[in-house]
């Protein structure tokens, strides 16, 4: 496999390009998570880890010229989506307990855009898992915010956490996916590149 450049400093994705064996290195830059009014939730997170992706090639364009031309970058944001809204990282613990006292007991739908670039090829996609959390008491979800501090996650919580082993009810789809990484379909196009 090519050298790849995972533009995110996201430890689930690192974690779970580890676990599948994906020789990689970090390398950010920072970028805008903000995205265009009216925009197909599916497109969001895909658009995001699009401007990560090129974001990087640049920085790496600009500092090393043609070293990193021919290594491929790999790019990801997720995102939670409830009732057809956008739910993002919570900005302080009051938030936090808001978000997912509005998650429990409900489905929402957990999606991460992937977007890999390799010289002039794009390949892009987003990956889409359901969730649903059980009834959550307030002093879970205090627990688990106090003790977990979830302030960098979509949705303010992380599957493989305590919050994601009591309180998630059913999943259907990729479990990867809700970490941050649809990580097989991830090797598959980078097999096929």
């Amino acid at each position: 496999m090519k050298d790849i450049i995972l533009a995110s400093q996201s430890p689930r994705r690192k974690q779970l390009l580890e676990w599948a064996e994906v020789p990689f290195e970090v390398v950010t830059a920072g970028t805008d998570e903000s995205f265009p009014e009216g925009m197909h939730v599916e497109e969001i997170p895909v658009f995001i880890a699009e401007q990560k992706a090129l974001a990087v090639k640049e920085k790496l364009q600009r500092a090393f010229h043609s070293q990193y031309a021919h290594k491929i970058i790999l790019a990801a944001d997720t995102i939670v989506v409830l009732n057809n809204t956008v739910i993002g990282k919570p900005n302080d613990r009051e938030h936090a307990v808001q978000i997912l006292s509005s998650l429990a007991g409900k489905k929402h739908l957990v999606i991460t855009g992937v977007v890999i670039l390799l010289e002039d090829k794009k390949i892009s996609f987003s990956d889409i898992t359901e969730v649903e959390f059980h009834t959550l008491s307030s002093a879970q979800i205090e627990y688990y915010v106090d003790r977990y501090k979830p302030y960098d996650k979509a949705g303010a919580y992380a599957i493989q956490e305590w919050i994601g082993v009591i309180g998630i009810k059913r999943i259907e789809g990729d479990f990867y996916n809700v970490m941050g990484l649809p990580v097989s379909k991830v090797v598959q196009h980078l097999k096929g590149l």
